[in-house]
């Protein structure tokens, strides 16, 4: 079953000053099943981990005074959760798409209680615990994830660091991902698994760019490798986008992304393992860093080999 238990917040700094055309204070705000930051009426971002999710997902994704930059549960995808994480199959068992009537999934995704701590200047970091295990059987795979957030700056943009590290049970885990077109039960879309950012249904004039160069889209499909993508768009009259950086140590980096633009679907993902499947050997782990930056306005590949360069200066030395 889903597990989710109330969180532990530290919470400080309960009201905030006013930024340059804020149109509220910042804010922090609670329940048993979130973490928020808010300005006035609107949600920056929120956490959600509560056991009406299949997993624990970021909704809305917004800039200071809007717009929201992510949809949840599209009537087409409604696994997709704004932003999110989710393996696509472990071990041959699929943990991405909900049974359509029962709203379960053959692979379960489950969470112990988050540790989030809240700070005055309007950063947090959340830390949770996670199993994966087959309906009804056994865990095969554990998970620790830290993510640390930055407040937002003047311009309303913010950081997200993820640190996402996985450990095998006593056997060996595989993580695949649906085949490619070339291989055998291939699909056109195929490729798909890890960090994932489904985009607001308003949003137009997609367009993403690698830290070398902007891409083009092949029927509304770009797979390539690259050390970061930012991907933007117009939403509500007003450009923003979100950038991904990789680092370097991550599986198969320079990472292999996935982005869909076209009339159904605006999406984009660092797919660690859109080329093939990756066992985790018994007792062994796997660890994954990324850095995610909401932004206003769009970037290009200067600014993203920028970004780059401080993301992984920020890294700690091993």
């Amino acid at each position: 079953m889903r597990t989710s238990l109330l969180a532990l917040v530290a919470l400080a700094g309960a009201v905030g000053v006013c930024r340059a055309g804020d149109s509220g204070s910042l804010a922090w705000k609670t329940d048993q099943d979130s973490v928020a930051l808010v300005q006035g009426e609107r949600v920056v971002w929120q956490f959600h981990f509560g056991a009406n999710e299949t997993k624990p997902c970021f909704h809305p994704v917004a800039l200071l005074e809007g717009p929201d930059l992510v949809w949840h549960r599209p009537p087409d995808h409604p696994w997709h959760l704004g932003l999110w994480f989710s393996w696509k199959f472990i071990n041959g068992v699929n943990y991405w798409e909900e049974d359509t009537k029962t709203g379960l999934l053959a692979g379960r995704t489950e969470w112990e209680t988050p540790r989030i701590e809240t700070r005055p200047d309007f950063s947090a970091r959340i830390a949770i615990k996670l199993v994966y295990r087959p309906a009804g059987g056994a865990l095969v795979l554990t998970e620790r994830r830290r993510i640390e957030i930055s407040p937002p700056n003047p311009q309303g943009a913010y950081r997200q660091d993820w640190e996402l590290t996985f450990t095998a049970g006593g056997q060996d885990v595989v993580v695949d991902r649906t085949p490619l077109a070339h291989e055998p039960n291939g699909q056109p879309w195929g490729g798909y698994a890890g960090l994932s950012v489904r985009f607001a249904r308003g949003l137009q004039g997609a367009r993403a760019v690698t830290d070398q160069s902007e891409i083009q889209f092949s029927e509304g499909r770009y797979r390539g490798k690259a050390s970061a993508m930012d991907y933007s768009g117009l939403i509500d009259g007003r450009e923003a986008g979100i950038a991904i950086l990789d680092q370097p140590g991550n599986l198969n980096a320079p990472s292999p992304w996935y982005a869909i633009a076209d009339q159904t679907m605006c999406y984009f993902s660092p797919a660690v393992l859109c080329y093939g499947p990756h066992t985790i050997r018994a007792g062994q782990g796997l660890t994954l860093r990324y850095r995610l930056i909401v932004h206003p306005g769009r970037w290009d590949a200067e600014r993203l080999r920028a970004e780059s360069e401080r993301f992984l200066a920020a890294l700690p030395k091993e």
